[in-house]
C-alpha cells in the first residue's frame, strides 16, 4: 500500500505551532499490519535549508519546492511573513514558481493565514473559505470573489479546505482523516493526541463569552444529561430544567458557550452516534436510527445527507471494511 502524501508548505515567517498540526495527526494512523497510512513531508519553496519562523528559531526543511509535485494533498499553514500576498492578494514570483509544482487534482488545505495563499493563486475563486476572525474581513476585501464565512471553525469543499486559526487547524486535519478513513481512525489519532474527536466545521470560532462567570450557571450539565440518552426524544425544556433555568436563559447561555443552539449541538451529536455505529457495528440502518435519536430511517438519511453528502447504506459501505482491516477483524 502507498501512504497519501501530505507535503507541508513552510514559509518565512511560518508559526511553529501550526506548522507541527500536519504531522502530529497525519503522523499517527496506521493500518493493522502498522503501516502508515499517511506519509508526511515538509518542504520550502526555496531550495534546502533554513526557514524562519516568528519565534526566536528557525527550522531546518529538507526539501525543496519540486516536492509539491509528490503531494496527494498540499496543506498551507499560517505564516506571518506573507508581503504582497497578505497586502495585495498577489503572489510573489518565488512563490508562484514553487505553487506551480502542484499537480492538478491535487487536495488543498489552509491554516488560518495560509488562505491568503490559495487565494492569490486562484484557487478559491467562486468557493467559500474562512480564515481567523481577525484576518476575514481583509481576506474578504482583498478577493472579493470569495465567499468569505468569518464565522466557523474550518470549511470543506471537496478538493479545496480551509480553516480558521491556531486549534482550527486540529479540527481540519481530524475531519481530513475522519473523511478519509472514518470516525474510528480519526477519534483514535485525537484519543492520542488528547484532543476532542470531532468538533463540527460550523461551530462558531469565535465565543463571545467563551469562559462562564464562576457565579452564574453552566450548561455542562444538560450536555452531558443529553448524552446519556441520545436515543431518547430530547426537547428543549428537558435540558433547561438540567440547569434550574428558563428554557430563553438555558438558549442564551448554551449559544454562548458552546457556539450553536441546542437544536443544531443535539443533531451534530447524534450524527456521530450514527456514524460511529455504523461504522462499528451490523445493526440495521433503521436500529442505527433508532439508537442515534433520529426516529426513523428516513430522518437520519436526511440529516446524513445534509452533514456529510451520503447515505447510510453509502457510508457504511465506503467505511466499514476499512475499519475492519484498521482493527485486523478481516
Amino acid at each position: 500500500m502507498k501512504p497519501h502524501r501530505v507535503v507541508v508548505l513552510a514559509m518565512d515567517g511560518v508559526l511553529p505551532f501550526e506548522l507541527g498540526i500536519p504531522h502530529r495527526i497525519f503522523g499517527r494512523p496506521k493500518d493493522a499490519r502498522g503501516r502508515h497510512l499517511y506519509e508526511v513531508v515538509t518542504c520550502s519553496i526555496r531550495p534546502p535549508g533554513p526557514v524562519r519562523t516568528d519565534a526566536d528559531f528557525d527550522v531546518q526543511v529538507e526539501h525543496g519546492p519540486e516536492t509539491l509535485a509528490t503531494a496527494d494533498t498540499v496543506i498551507v499553514p499560517a505564516s506571518y511573513e506573507l508581503g504582497p500576498v497578505f497586502e495585495q492578494g498577489v503572489l510573489t514570483e518565488e512563490l508562484a514558481a514553487a505553487l506551480a509544482h502542484i499537480r492538478p487534482g491535487t487536495r488543498l488545505a489552509s491554516i488560518c493565514t495560509g488562505v491568503y495563499v490559495l487565494a492569490a493563486a486562484g484557487h478559491l475563486d467562486g468557493r467559500p473559505a474562512t480564515t481567523h476572525w481577525a484576518d476575514s474581513d481583509r481576506l474578504q476585501r482583498l478577493f472579493p470573489q470569495i465567499r468569505v464565512d468569518p464565522d466557523v471553525l474550518f470549511i470543506d469543499d471537496g478538493d479545496v479546505l480551509t480553516s480558521a486559526g491556531v486549534a482550527a487547524g486540529i479540527d481540519l486535519c481530524l475531519h481530513m482523516v475522519r473523511r478519509d478513513h472514518g470516525t474510528a481512525v480519526a477519534t483514535e489519532v485525537a484519543r492520542r493526541t488528547v484532543v476532542p474527536p470531532h468538533r463540527d466545521g460550523g461551530q462558531a470560532q469565535y465565543i463571545h463569552r467563551p469562559v462562564p462567570d464562576p457565579q452564574q450557571s453552566t450548561t455542562t450539565s444538560a450536555r452531558a444529561w443529553a448524552l446519556g440518552r441520545l436515543h431518547e426524544p430530547i426537547q428543549l425544556r428537558d435540558m433547561a430544567e438540567q440547569e434550574a433555568m428558563s428554557v430563553r436563559t438555558f438558549t442564551r447561555r448554551f449559544r454562548e458557550e458552546v457556539g450553536v443552539s441546542p437544536g443544531q449541538w443535539l443533531t451534530q451529536q447524534r450524527v456521530e452516534r450514527a456514524r460511529h455505529l455504523l461504522e462499528s457495528t451490523d445493526l440495521s440502518v433503521d436500529q442505527v436510527a433508532h439508537d442515534a435519536g433520529f426516529g426513523t430511517a428516513q430522518s437520519m438519511r436526511q440529516h446524513l445527507q445534509s452533514a456529510l453528502g451520503v447515505t447510510p447504506t453509502a457510508y457504511r459501505r465506503t467505511f466499514r471494511a476499512g475499519v475492519l482491516d484498521h482493527q485486523g477483524l478481516s
